[in-house]
């Protein structure tokens, strides 16, 4: 039977380990007022304080400790007799005895061997790293209070590295569970409870939302959430805490997405405050254009175009995400919302992350305009000087009308005539910074213009923003982390795409791919082999490109075998590709630079090596560069055995849909919402206690309750978000 003893409360329960740590915390959390205030100077003289150690974790106010809440709970509240806690099997146990026996042995390595005892029997404490002065500290007759897993060995029952603390007998038990807190290096769990609870002492935990909206909810009180969520009560559902479900737990959640939305919605509102030039005509430029297109736009295209107009004829910046899957057709609609443009008097700029997509758009866009008498600048990192100086020039002066390139873009000798139109392709490859510089390139420096004055007004002016993903965004990571931006989606794919049929097959049976590929090849059909890696890696033994072409090129002798990697020079780079396009090129080995915008219709076998390693969004994406003609295509994962359980959900998942949206809403479920949200999270996750997979039933209650504060309640608005993003919207708001 548990052994119950007179309560104490939890922070009296320290950890002997921390002994000495518990002292220093007790001492700097006692200083009472400020956490807000700034670090202390010795922090300027580069001495580590745990001052410094909490800012690391983002910790720098009272209500930062506050809302630095648990992962988990260990329940010290009861303690059991050795003899009970060994009928337990596997569980985590609480025991208190005296230690009988303490040795340093070697068998058959060197470990401190501790039996610890009590009226019922006994069990070992086997530590296998330890100090030397733990031997001292756990000296024969000292009574010590264990928890752990306890185990029956060849010895005996016996725990392995348990908790312990030296306790004097009678000595009390918490009256909570414990709180495990996320902690940084050199930051102890006493310390950070001392530090908690010292600030939930000092801070005022008022509501900063209305009782009625907390009735309408079924919400718990905010004071009463936090307070059970930091010193849980024995009696309280554990299960509920351990899967976050507790009503304590789902105000946080509540408050924490409430605090998303309003940032997002405020953020959107003063968008819309902002100027832009309004870009109403749809003129020569895209009726031309329009004409000469060798296909007609599919309904969805119609749509998000029409979207797209709409947006670009108002006076202030649009802010759209275009999405679609591979292959829908992104680039027209992208080249006819410049288009419109251009018919309005303004350049448009086109963004790409990687030059061989750059250069793509560039190719494919250029010939469009070309016949329409459009100047068509292109900019990149490899241009050799004179090239490069020629577009600035064309840039500057507004010859050309439409830019294409990669992040030389955003360099500061870029200066635009009349910028009115921004387009970002693959925008989550890009920095919030990266983004934000190109916007700013409207802004020209130098101009001195009176204050309030109608060049004034001109010259603060933003171009609209068009951002792409063929990554489609599943509906509830759009709902929260894209609730400023207008959204897009070309949920149709042009007629006459042949569809994917997707194959897994093991390493082992790499002789027969080569046999397909060779088959294909006298086929006529071309074949990508994409590798994980450039050249040979002790850490990860995979096929590389490198080794894959010469293996192919031994196999194959009657092929023209391509090898393009992210470390050839652009020139060599664009020599192997356009040879693949004009179908030179039988087998194009490759690494991950083909991933997007790779367009070769005729190319119809995919061949990926070590699939295992990809993500579902690389995988997905590699597959759309086959599929793009009339020949029925194959996409083939090879694959490393054993595969682990994410591996294996991700290639079943391949194998069952080629539907980017359904994959899309798997990868969340797999991984999260980090793969989607790129650098627009600048590092900092937005979400720490909402789970976009379990709590989806909150957002649209916490959408409709942002809307309603801020058309009526702005103080309302201005405290919570206070409370919750105070310092950390901006990154939000490109």
């Amino acid at each position: 039977m548990p052994v119950t003893r007179k309560k104490s409360p939890a922070d009296a329960d320290t950890p002997a380990a921390d002994a000495t740590k518990a002292t220093v915390a007790t001492k700097a959390a006692k200083d009472g007022k400020a956490r807000s205030k700034p670090a202390k100077p010795a922090a300027s003289r580069g001495v580590v304080t745990s001052e410094n150690k909490l800012a690391k974790l983002g910790l720098h106010t009272d209500m930062d400790l506050v809302l630095h809440l648990p992962l988990r709970y260990e329940d010290e509240t009861t303690v059991m007799s050795i003899h009970d806690a060994s009928l337990r099997g596997l569980q985590m146990v609480q025991v208190e005895g005296h230690v009988s026996a303490c040795d340093i042995q070697y068998r058959p390595r060197r470990q401190l061997v501790v039996t610890v005892a009590d009226d019922s029997g006994q069990l070992v404490m086997r530590f296998l790293n330890f100090y030397g002065s733990q031997a001292k500290q756990l000296a024969e007759g000292t009574r010590v209070r264990v928890r752990g897993e306890l185990r029956h060995g060849f010895f005996g029952a016996e725990m392995v590295h348990p908790q312990y603390k030296v306790v004097l007998e009678g000595a009390p038990l918490p009256d909570a569970l414990t709180p495990v807190y996320p902690a940084g290096e050199g930051l102890s769990q006493a310390y950070l409870r001392k530090a908690i609870a010292n600030a939930l002492t000092r801070i005022d935990l008022h509501d900063t939302l209305p009782a009625s909206l907390l009735n309408s909810l079924k919400l718990n009180n905010f004071e009463e959430a936090v307070r059970l969520l930091h010193n849980p009560p024995p009696q309280v559902d554990e299960h509920a805490l351990a899967e976050k479900s507790h009503p304590a737990w789902i105000r946080m959640k509540f408050d924490e997405l409430l605090a998303q939305q309003l940032s997002l919605k405020r953020a959107q509102e003063a968008r819309r405050a902002k100027s832009a030039r309004a870009l109403p005509v749809t003129g020569s430029v895209t009726e031309g254009l329009l004409k000469l297109l060798p296909f007609s736009l599919t309904d969805a295209q119609q749509r998000v175009l029409e979207e797209i107009r709409s947006d670009l004829r108002q006076s202030f910046p649009m802010q759209r995400l275009l999405q679609g899957d591979v292959g829908s057709g992104k680039t027209v609609v992208a080249a006819l919302a410049a288009a419109q443009a251009i018919d309005s008097g303004f350049q448009a700029v086109l963004m790409a992350p990687t030059e061989i997509l750059a250069e793509q758009h560039f190719r494919k866009i250029a010939a469009w305009m070309e016949p329409l008498q459009i100047g068509v600048a292109w900019l990149s990192g490899s241009q050799k000087k004179k090239e490069k100086t020629e577009s600035l020039a064309h840039i500057e002066s507004g010859a050309a009308r439409l830019v294409i390139g990669t992040h030389a873009l955003i360099q500061d000798t870029v200066q635009f005539d009349n910028l009115g139109l921004v387009i970002v392709d693959e925008q989550h490859r890009f920095g919030v910074g990266q983004r934000l510089a190109l916007r700013n390139k409207s802004l020209k420096p130098g101009m001195a213009t009176p204050p309030g004055s109608a060049a004034q007004a001109q010259q603060q002016t933003v171009p609209h923003q068009l951002m792409m993903s063929a990554t489609p965004i599943p509906r509830t990571l759009a709902m929260t982390y894209y609730a400023d931006l207008e959204v897009s989606v070309i949920d149709q794919l042009p007629p006459g795409r042949s569809p994917i049929v997707t194959r897994v097959i093991d390493q082992n049976r790499r002789e027969e791919v080569i046999e397909r590929v060779h088959a294909a090849a006298l086929e006529g059909k071309q074949i990508y082999w994409v590798c994980p890696l450039i050249e040979e890696s002790e850490a990860l033994q995979l096929q590389t490109a490198t080794d894959t072409h010469a293996t192919l090129s031994a196999a194959l002798p009657g092929l023209n075998i391509g090898l393009v990697h992210g470390r050839l020079k652009p020139v060599e780079k664009q020599i192997v590709m356009e040879g693949f396009s004009r179908g030179a090129i039988h087998v194009l080995v490759a690494t991950t630079v083909i991933e997007v915008g790779v367009d070769v219709p005729n190319a119809s076998l995919m061949v990926i090596e070590h699939s295992e390693r990809f993500g579902l969004s690389q995988l997905h994406q590699l597959r759309g560069r086959v599929g793009r003609g009339s020949a029925a295509s194959v996409c083939l994962l090879l694959y490393q055995g054993p595969l682990g359980g994410t591996a294996k959900q991700r290639l079943m998942t391949m194998r069952e849909t080629t539907d980017g949206f359904e994959i899309a809403r798997r990868d969340l479920d797999i991984r999260g919402p980090g793969e989607f949200l790129g650098a627009r999270q600048s590092g900092e996750a937005m979400l720490r206690f909402a789970d976009l997979a379990t709590d989806q039933w909150l957002i649209e209650p916490a959408q409709e309750a942002a809307q309603m504060l801020l058309h009526n309640a702005p103080e309302i608005v201005d405290r919570h978000l206070a409370r919750w993003l105070a310092g950390r919207e901006d990154f939000l708001r490109v």
